[in-house]
């Protein structure tokens, strides 16, 4: 419990996110996780923090909690998340 507690203290928040783009984010932190379900694989996304939809091509940039950036392209068959406790399940 306690190392949970410590990890959840060293991750990043949307305070905390970088952006030297042209590119419009959205605080997206009180999920737990998002999944990008594709037709041959799923792509799980711990703790995320930003959340930037390029609507031309479909694609989503994503910060997590512990400052990886993804790159999840468009294809995806079902896009599923999980709102942290005490948090809307939808933000946007």
């Amino acid at each position: 419990m306690e190392n949970e507690r410590l990890e959840a203290m060293k991750r990043l928040g949307f305070k905390d996110f970088r952006n030297a783009t042209p590119h419009t984010f959205d605080d997206i932190s009180t999920e737990q996780y998002r999944e990008y379900v594709f037709p041959d694989c799923t792509i799980k996304i711990e703790n995320p923090v930003a959340l930037n939809v390029n609507y031309s091509s479909g694609g989503h940039r994503v910060l997590d909690g512990n400052g990886i950036s993804h790159y999840v392209p468009s294809g995806w068959r079902e896009l599923k998340w999980k709102a942290s406790d005490n948090n809307p399940h939808f933000v946007k």
